[in-house]
Order: structure tokens, then sequence, then C-alpha cells
């Protein structure tokens, strides 16, 4: 079976708070979604380059969602990678662990039920985790990286990595905060994926100000 194919269509400059990164806009064999890396640095040719591969959250990533960790790793991740000075942020779409956002929100109402992230999934008739790291791999390759120093907590994305033929010479955990909406979605990561945490205290939850009350701006 052949590995399937990524190819680079462009790249532009981005500057963030954090500094400048190049992002880098891929098309592959697999399926019609945009994946990409964001990339600070020089990498190709280089070896233990810091990587964060990320799948898309947009409840957490774009709208600040505190159910998940996800908002919180790629906002760590990208000052990690800033103040390494090189490193590639592979930013995968597949949404809700690779069940996508409409079946994502379904399980969110199954949650709110009592089930954890793994029974809700279930119960929808999805495996706990559906995401596949092959198109993450190819990219890696294609930006010329030799061997990568993984930002995670899931050693099973480290072990789909390496059978993918990445090297993965060292695990850099991701400490997130714990909060009253996340804290038993944490707990699951843990006792029913084996994700390498050491879960904090929850973390004191200041309450949002009413607009009302908000200062004017100019």
């Amino acid at each position: 079976m052949s590995k399937p194919g990524v190819t680079q269509i462009i790249s532009t400059r981005i500057p963030t708070q954090y500094g400048e990164f190049r992002l880098c806009y891929y098309n592959n064999t697999v399926d019609r979604k945009e994946h990409l890396a964001f990339v600070t640095g020089q990498v190709s040719g280089a070896e233990d380059v810091l990587v964060r591969i990320h799948s898309e959250c947009f409840t957490g990533d774009v709208l600040g969602s505190r159910r998940c960790d996800c908002g919180e790793q790629l906002d760590r991740s990208l000052q990690l990678l800033a103040r390494q000075g090189q490193g590639v942020l592979v930013y995968l779409r597949q949404e809700g662990r690779g069940i996508g956002l409409l079946e994502k929100l379904r399980a969110y109402n199954l949650q709110d039920q009592g089930y954890d992230t793994v029974d809700a999934n279930l119960l929808l008739g999805h495996g706990a985790d559906e995401r596949d790291y092959s198109l993450a791999a190819r990219i890696l390759e294609d930006l010329g990286v030799q061997s990568v120093r993984l930002l995670t907590n899931n050693p099973a994305k480290i072990d789909a990595l390496r059978r993918e033929g990445i090297r993965v010479s060292d695990r850099q955990p991701l400490e997130v905060t714990a909060n009253a909406d996340n804290h038993a979605y944490l707990q699951t990561k843990m006792q029913r994926m084996e994700h390498l945490l050491q879960l904090p205290p929850i973390a004191t939850i200041t309450p949002a100000r009413p607009i009302h009350e908000l200062e004017p701006t100019d």
C-alpha cells in the first residue's frame, strides 16, 4: 500500500505576538482538507526539531472553550516554538478526534448527560479516537525534518509517528491548566487514553464581567 502524498502549494510569512512564523499550505492524496504547517527557524536537515502535531478544535482554538485543553495547548506550543527559535506546528484538520464538528457537538450533549468523552464517541458509533497522523509525517518529511522532539502528552501520537518512519528522539510534556469545565475531560485522558498527565488542581474561575460593566473603548 502506497503512502499518502502531500504537496506544499504555498507558504507565507505570518507575524504573531510570539514572533514570526511561516505558514505552509498543503494539498494531499487522502482528503480535500487544508492541512497546514506553522514553521519558525530553519528546520530542513535539522535534528531534534521541536514539533507539535495539533488537531483542529474549532471550539477550543477559535472560541476559547474551556471544555478541553486544545486552545491552551495551541497557544502554549506557539510560545515554546518561538522561544526555541526553531520548530514546527503541524495543524491537522481532524476535528473532534477525527469525527468532525457536528458529531463532536453531539458528543458534547452526551457528555452533559454524564458520559465521558470516550463513551460519548462510542455511543455515536465512532471510535474513541479516529485521528490519523500519516499526513503529519509526510509534511515533516517535506519540510526536511530529520528527527523530532514531540510536544505531547499522548504516547499513541509518538507510536503513530514512529510507525510512519519519523524519528522521535524525545517527548516534551505540554502542561495545561485544569478548570471546573475540563477537569473530567482531563481525567478521562489520563485514565482511559493513557495520556501522560499530572492533573493539577482546578484553577480558580473568575466569572466574566457583564458586558455593560466593561470599560468603553474609543
